[in-house]
């Protein structure tokens, strides 16, 4: 069989009615099949993958981990190449189409878009499948070049079976490289290295206007810093050069409990400065007798044998209740993995498959006195289900891309309340409203929310304060790299 008869048969496929389509017919706002009538049809050029079009894969394509927002796409490419984004995003453009990337996260059996409010979603457009692009090309002492579906999961696997690591990366981490690049990446290590997205150093894309550019701080740095964080609006990634550091063979995490707020910001910051910690992170909860809420320290001390951590050393100058002190060590293999088995609970315990009203906000470290309390005075422990909390500084000079928008401070916290009702849970909208007066609350004391989260009612005037100053770099960078306006339409910043 020739390959042009091969192109045209992988042009466009309706899997499971088997019928191959031509063309967009923008009159009737459908697909076009090759038995009907060729009038008002726009050819799709040939592809070395496939767009697809069945209701089966449409609707796997319409929702998100969220759960809050459904919207479905009109059709899904399934790249073969990097032409073919190329391809459909000029056909897009000549077809007033949308086209968002979908990462399509998660286990090999159990894949969604994780984004919480329609982020990756383009209603009545063309999705892009990045599995499409989930090569890792090559891996060397410092980097790692990989497509920009490959997980996190996936990456870290490879790089450890030859003594490596990301420096800073995600907890969770099944979720796409091209994904987490494109909003931040928040991990146990961002107080000593920034945010996963530091860690790109080049990448390779697709502009919105269909041009395949290579892009760095070096090379094209307005395109570099309009990509990273840039939450998709005037490029897709394909590839990514990722900077890997040597991974250690163990590490002691230490965790630490104070009853008073302010005892334990000193030690958080204490130790954030005096840097004798790789990761460092922490949190609140309900004290076991349920008399008050635990604020608390998570330490890792990162070594490998010979050397052997000095525990008093580590927590010498420290303030915490050290009769509620907790000391484990773990293999660093399976600490880099440890949210497995905790996903596997939640899968099992019906909790994966909800809504998920997730909140993500960056809080000024001046303002944490205020605003915690603030929190805690309405937050019941039940609201959270079998979620938890994340409250962890990270000094905002380590985030070196400008479209992150971080509070102006020094020192700023990750506040996330990442609440995993019980199904059935009748509460959901109640959650989102709180979510909302905590979001509210929080921009009158100074601070930002992470771009991605559950937060209600978003305007394009509410997500240009909330870029503030680096907002005309992103609208200048969408008109010049995506002059059609066709790229990630779900996140909502224009409109």
């Amino acid at each position: 069989m020739g390959s042009s008869a091969h192109s045209r048969r992988n042009i466009l496929r309706g899997i499971g009615a088997g019928a191959v389509v031509v063309g967009w017919n923008a009159v009737t706002g459908t697909w076009s099949t090759a038995s009907a009538s060729a009038e008002g049809v726009i050819p799709v050029p040939p592809l070395d993958g496939t767009l697809e079009t069945s209701p089966a894969v449409l609707g796997e394509f319409s929702k998100d981990w969220g759960g809050f927002i459904t919207a479905t796409p009109k059709a899904v490419l399934r790249p073969g190449s990097v032409q073919d984004v190329v391809k459909i995003v000029n056909y897009a453009r000549a077809n007033c189409l949308k086209v968002a990337v979908n990462g399509q996260s998660g286990t090999s059996d159990d894949q969604e878009s994780h984004s919480f409010w329609g982020n990756a979603a383009v209603p009545g457009g063309i999705a892009i499948d990045a599995k499409g692009f989930s090569t890792i090309h090559s891996i060397t002492s410092t980097h790692a070049i990989v497509g920009a579906g490959v997980s996190l999961h996936q990456l870290s696997a490879a790089t450890l079976d030859r003594g490596l690591i990301v420096p800073s990366q995600t907890d969770y981490l099944r979720l796409s490289v091209g994904g987490v690049a494109s909003v931040g990446g928040f991990g146990g290590t961002v107080p000593k290295y920034g945010l996963f997205s530091d860690m790109i150093e080049e990448v390779e894309v697709v502009t919105g206007a269909g041009q395949v550019l290579t892009a760095s701080p070096s090379v094209r740095p307005d395109l570099f810093n309009a990509v990273i964080n840039g939450a998709g609006q005037v490029a897709v990634i394909t590839k990514a050069k990722v900077r890997l550091m040597k991974a250690p063979e163990r590490v002691r995490m230490f965790t630490l409990s104070y009853t008073d707020l302010a005892k334990w910001q000193r030690d958080q910051e204490f130790l954030m400065r005096d840097g004798r910690f790789t990761h460092q992170g922490g949190g609140f909860s309900r004290k076991p007798d349920n008399s008050g809420w635990w604020y608390q320290i998570e330490a890792g001390y990162y070594y490998s044998s010979p050397s052997v951590p000095d525990d008093a050393a580590l927590l010498a100058g420290l303030n915490d209740e050290r009769s509620a002190l907790q000391v484990h060590d773990h293999l660093f293999r399976d600490w880099t993995f440890r949210v497995d088995p905790g996903e596997q609970a939640w899968k099992d315990g019906g909790f994966w498959d909800g809504p998920h009203p997730w909140l993500h906000l960056l809080v000024p470290a001046s303002k944490i006195q205020t605003f915690v309390p603030f929190v805690l005075n309405e937050l019941q422990v039940e609201q959270l289900g079998a979620g938890f909390t994340i409250l962890s500084p990270f000094q905002t000079a380590k985030v070196t891309r400008p479209l992150f928008a971080k509070p102006n401070e020094p020192v700023a916290y990750l506040c996330d309340l990442l609440r995993m009702p019980p199904p059935g849970d009748p509460n959901i909208q109640a959650y989102l409203a709180q979510n909302r007066r905590f979001y509210e609350k929080l921009v009158s004391l100074g601070g930002k929310r992470y771009i991605i989260g559950a937060i209600p009612g978003m305007t394009p005037t509410q997500w240009q304060r909330h870029f503030g100053t680096v907002w005309p770099f992103l609208v200048a960078s969408k008109r010049r790299y995506d002059p059609d306006g066709v790229l990630t339409p779900g996140q909502g910043f224009f409109s």
